[in-house]
């Protein structure tokens, strides 16, 4: 059983490294260097590298692996979709070959970190929750304002029309004094 796992493993190894060593003689037959490749790419030489030699455990995430051998192999004028289609073949042999019990495991480890990532307060602008303020609504605010509008204009017109009323049913002499008053 150990030597069947060993052999999936070693095999996986290998379609990386050809997938690398294709890469790798496509570049050197065009006369490219790794950094000219790599100022050309904006990815480092290290990287590129990797690449090369069929080192995935050298990049954290698996997509960038796969972004990064697509656009090496467009750089390189290879047909990159093949090169895609190779790299998914070997990535399903290497995950299908993941038992249960390792799933399960690194399911419990994310468990574990995402726990400690809730319990830990994170204070970066970007990544905080914003606390909701406990505030009055706008639309209260803004009725508000149009109710108190209304009602000062009411006593306005209201005073107006009264002064006015007043003014017309009084009769006033040149002196002052008034003459009749009609009510």
């Amino acid at each position: 059983m150990a030597y069947k796992i060993l052999f999936f493993y070693l095999q996986g190894k290998v379609v990386m490294k050809e997938i690398g060593e294709k890469l790798k003689n496509a570049r050197e037959s065009m006369g490219i260097t790794i950094e000219e490749a790599s100022n050309d790419l904006k990815i480092r030489p290290s990287q590129l590298e990797s690449i090369e030699e069929g080192n995935k455990d050298a990049f954290k995430d698996i997509y960038y692996l796969k972004m990064f051998i697509k656009n090496y192999s467009k750089y390189l004028g290879l047909d990159y979709d093949e090169m895609i289609e190779e790299f998914n073949e070997y990535l399903f042999d290497f995950t299908s070959k993941i038992s249960i019990d390792d799933i399960k495991k690194a399911e419990k480890e994310q468990r574990k970190k995402q726990k400690k990532l809730k319990t830990v307060k994170i204070s970066s602008p970007y990544t905080m929750e914003k606390q909701q303020q406990k505030s009055i609504p706008r639309f209260l605010i803004i009725a508000g304002i149009v109710i108190a509008v209304i009602i000062i204009a009411y006593f306005i017109i209201t005073l107006v029309t009264r002064n006015d009323e007043e003014i017309s049913n009084t009769i006033v002499d040149c002196e002052g004094v008034v003459i009749n008053e009609f009510a």
